[in-house]
C-alpha cells in the first residue's frame, strides 16, 4: 500500500493506493468513514488481490488538508465527483464505509457515467424515525466508552495499535502525537459536515430510487450503532439491492472480521455486471 496526493481542482487530498496483482481487476473507490482508512488495516491487501485500491482521506481528515469554506455534503458529493473523473479506469466500484456510504449514497442517487457497482457498508444518511426519534447515537453527546459497547460485536476484537483507534476512542496518553491530532482532524471536520441534522440527509431517501447500478448493503449484524433494521430498511429503498449481514461483527465488518467482509464483496464483484444485484 502506497500513500500519495490527488489533486481535485483546489482540493488536494491524501491517498493509500494498492494495485491488483491481477490483470483486468476493478477500480475499487473506498470512501472510508468517521476514521480515516490505515494503510495497516488487513482487509485492504485482501481486497487489492481481487482490485486496484483507491482510499481517499475526505478534506479535514487525516492527512487531507481542510476543506476551507467547502465543508457541506453538497461540496463531498461534487469532489468525488471528481475523483470519478480523475480515475483512469472506465468504470470503477464504489465501496463506501459507516459516514462514507452517506457520501456514497448521495453520489450514486446523482449518477456517474464510471460507476459500476456500489456497495453500502454500515452506513449513515437517511432518516427514518419520526421527529423525536432517533435511528443511531448521537456521536458526539455520548460517552466513548458506550460507543465502544455499541460499535463492536465484541470490544475485545477492536485491533490493536493505530488503526484500532477510532472516533469512539478517547484521545488519551497511550496514543502518539501524531495520533491524537489526526483523531481530533477527524472529529473536527466530522463536525462540519455532519453535525446538523447529525449524519443524515432528510432528503436522501427520496432519492435513492434513482440509484440504478447494482448494489450492496453489507451490514455487521452485531452493529448497535446503525442497527440491521437500520441496513434492511435502506436496502428497500434501493430498487434490487441486495442486504446481506456479517455474523460476529459491528460497525466495521472490515476490521472486525476482514476476510468475511471481503468474501462478500468478492462474490458480489463476481455478479454479471450487466444485471442488478437480486433481491
Amino acid at each position: 500500500m502506497t500513500s500519495g496526493r490527488l489533486q481535485i481542482g483546489p482540493a488536494e487530498l491524501e491517498v493509500l493506493r494498492r494495485p491488483s496483482t491481477r490483470p483486468g481487476a476493478p477500480t475499487l473507490l473506498l470512501l472510508h468513514g468517521i476514521n480515516n482508512i490505515s494503510p495497516a488495516a488487513p482487509f485492504l491487501d485482501l481486497l487489492a488481490a481481487h482490485g486496484e485500491v483507491v482510499a481517499p482521506s475526505h478534506p479535514g481528515f487525516g492527512k487531507s488538508p481542510g476543506p476551507g469554506d467547502r465543508d457541506t455534503m453538497y461540496d463531498l458529493v461534487h469532489l468525488y465527483r471528481g475523483v470519478l473523473d480523475a480515475l483512469p479506469a472506465e468504470k470503477v466500484t464504489l465501496i463506501g464505509f459507516s459516514f462514507g456510504g452517506w457520501i456514497a449514497a448521495e453520489l450514486a442517487a446523482g449518477g456517474h457515467p464510471k460507476l459500476a457497482r456500489l456497495v453500502l457498508v454500515d452506513s449513515f444518511g437517511i432518516k427514518l424515525g419520526g421527529r423525536e426519534e432517533r435511528d443511531f447515537p448521537h456521536l458526539f453527546n455520548t460517552n466513548p466508552a458506550e460507543l465502544t459497547r455499541r460499535a463492536w460485536h465484541d470490544p475485545a476484537n477492536c485491533p490493536p495499535g493505530s488503526y484500532g483507534i477510532g472516533w469512539h476512542t478517547a484521545i488519551g496518553d497511550a496514543m502518539s502525537d501524531e495520533e491524537m491530532v489526526v483523531l481530533a482532524r477527524n472529529w473536527d471536520s466530522l463536525c462540519l459536515y455532519a453535525w446538523r441534522p447529525h449524519l443524515y440527509n432528510p432528503q436522501l431517501g427520496h432519492w435513492l430510487h434513482r440509484i440504478d447500478v447494482p448494489t450492496l448493503v453489507l451490514w455487521g449484524a452485531g452493529d448497535r450503532i446503525v442497527t440491521p433494521d437500520y441496513g434492511r430498511a435502506y436496502a428497500g429503498l434501493i430498487p434490487a439491492a441486495q442486504f446481506e449481514a456479517i455474523e460476529a461483527a459491528g460497525h466495521h465488518p472490515e476490521l472486525e472480521r476482514p476476510q468475511a467482509f471481503v468474501d462478500a464483496v468478492v462474490r458480489f464483484l463476481g455478479k454479471d455486471a450487466g444485471k442488478a444485484a437480486s433481491p
